[in-house]
């Protein structure tokens, strides 16, 4: 053991550390963040399609939307795709949760009072995180421009690429080139048909209610 008036050593670091990621609170954003982790992977091999995290909330009414995407609205987290806010707010809480628990933790005499003040964090992370990741997305909406930045109907017509693994009448989504930005779209087909990721596909129709876009491959293309 190192003595109270030398640092620890590097090793001796890493393992309180450690120590602390996988104890409470901080475990519970620890998991959370593993599975962001995992999430992220899976997307970058191509396993989960980043299109389908988007969250569809620009123009439905307010009596239309679930108690989370309410919440999601009233806190500012729209504009971008939701797995980012999701992992905004998991990274932003876990790099809080991480640095109360070794600053404040350790000071903390009982079981019982670890338990509460472990709470108490886990609670205020949150409420923290929120605000953080809310001024992060203000200057990230710009990347992330989608089909209701404009008129729906004048998409139609044009000509999209297909993002995801297939479309049906369920799910699915393209892209749209628009004066070189790409515009992200929900859209559907009727099966069975040949669209695969990367098709090129063309706009027949907008459905207002459910807010997505009939398409149809390409003439001439497989």
């Amino acid at each position: 053991r190192h003595s109270p008036s030398q640092p620890p050593t590097q090793p001796a670091a890493m393992q309180e550390f450690i120590a602390v990621i996988l104890g409470f609170p901080a475990i519970v954003y620890s998991i959370l963040l593993a599975v962001v982790l995992v999430y992220w992977v899976a997307a970058v091999i191509g396993m989960v399609d980043f299109g389908e995290s988007d969250i569809d909330l620009d123009l439905a009414d307010p009596s239309d939307l679930s108690t989370i995407a309410s919440y999601v609205v009233a806190f500012g987290l729209t504009g971008v795709p939701f797995s980012i806010v999701v992992t905004l707010l998991v990274l932003t809480g876990w790099t809080m949760c991480t640095l109360a628990s070794i600053w404040l933790m350790p000071w903390v005499p009982t079981l019982l009072l670890k338990i509460v003040v472990g709470l108490v964090l886990l609670a205020v992370c949150f409420a923290l995180s929120i605000i953080v990741t809310a001024r992060l997305v203000r200057p990230l909406r710009g990347l992330f421009v989608t089909q209701y930045g404009r008129s729906n109907n004048e998409l139609v017509g044009q000509v999209c690429v297909i993002t995801t693994g297939g479309v049906d009448e369920r799910e699915g989504h393209a892209e749209v080139a628009q004066r070189g930005a790409g515009i992200l779209i929900r859209v559907w087909a009727a099966t069975p048909n040949t669209l695969t990721r990367g098709s090129r596909a063309v706009i027949t129709e907008y459905d207002a209610a459910q807010r997505r876009y009939l398409v149809q491959a390409l003439e001439g293309e497989t």
